[in-house]
Formats: structure tokens, sequence, C-alpha cells
């Protein structure tokens, strides 16, 4: 038996064969996508449904929005400073572009795209971008404590912004830190 790209499915090499020279044809539905995936093609194709043998890679345009502060926060600047395209099944919803060194443990440098699903609430522990008195906007690590806030730096030489429960609507997520892309130097 050898095993495909997919775990769920073994097969053997001789049954491999048969369904490349078209002498047998896969048994269930979860075998054909999974064929389709290891071969490159479309299900459709491959049971005959279309002429279109290969799958078509969608994209859409997400805003750049302008720096966001990683170090000393900075406005928030809501204006586009251009587009990235990302695949049309990420969830992402805009970028932003990091100023400063305040999450270089997280190996988010100066002038890195952070990827951002818009979203108003995280998991505690996750790297979010925030909003602070709704214009100062930063990329932190948020940490529920007992009725608290506290938004953490990946970088030790800054301090803990702790918000209590009566600061907390100083304190709006824009949303949860997806993916970043960093430049090679």
């Amino acid at each position: 038996m050898m095993k495909l790209k997919n775990p769920n499915i073994s097969t053997t090499k001789g049954m491999i064969s048969k369904w490349e020279n078209e002498k047998e044809e896969p048994s269930r539905f979860r075998d054909v996508a999974t064929i389709a995936e290891v071969f490159g093609v479309t299900a459709d194709w491959l049971i005959g449904l279309t002429n279109e043998k290969e799958k078509k890679t969608t994209f859409k345009r997400i805003p750049i929005l302008r720096n966001i502060a990683a170090g000393i926060p900075i406005l928030a600047q809501e204006d586009i400073e251009g587009y990235e395209q990302v695949l049309s099944n990420q969830r992402i919803d805009f970028c932003l572009r990091v100023k400063g060194d305040i999450m270089i443990n997280s190996r988010i440098l100066d002038g890195d795209l952070v990827y951002i699903r818009q979203q108003s609430d995280v998991e505690t522990g996750e790297i979010a971008a925030v909003l602070i008195n709704n214009e100062t906007a930063t990329l932190k690590r948020v940490y529920k404590l007992n009725g608290t806030i506290v938004l953490r730096s990946e970088n030790p030489s800054y301090s803990d912004q702790i918000y209590s429960k009566e600061d907390m609507k100083e304190v709006r997520i824009l949303g949860k830190a997806i993916q970043f892309k960093s430049e090679v130097i």
C-alpha cells in the first residue's frame, strides 16, 4: 500500500495505474476529490463533467492601510496605501504595515505587512490590531485577565498596556493577525 498526499486515503500502485489508464473508476466521491487534488485537476474533469482540466486559482484584492504602530502608537490612518493580492478563499480583510520594533520576538519587523481578519474579539494570547481611544492603532498580543485587558508587546523593552473594566471602552479590537510578510534583505 502507498499513501497519497491525503492521509485519509490509501491505495495500491496498481489501483492508481488503473485509474490513470481509465480501466477502473474510484468508488467513492471522497476518493475522486482526493485524486483530483493529487493530480492537480478538478473533480469535475476527472469524472467527465467538464473539459476544464486545471483548477483555477482566484485572488482578491485587500487594502493595505497606512502604518500601524509597533512601537510608540501612532494615529490610526485608514488611508489606503495600496492593495495586496491574496487567495480568494483566505479569510483576510486588510493589511497593515508595521512601524517599529515592538513585535520583534514574534519575528514581525518594521515594514512588514500583517494580514488581518476583521473581527471584534480575539482569544487571549492572540496577536491583534487594536484601536485605542478611537485614534491610535497598534499591533499587540492581547491577554484577558480578571476583568482587564493587557496589551503586550513582543519586545521586553516595552511595558504592558493594562486597561481595567472601566477603561475597556477605550480599547477596540480591529481584527486578528492571521499572517505576515517580510521582505528578504
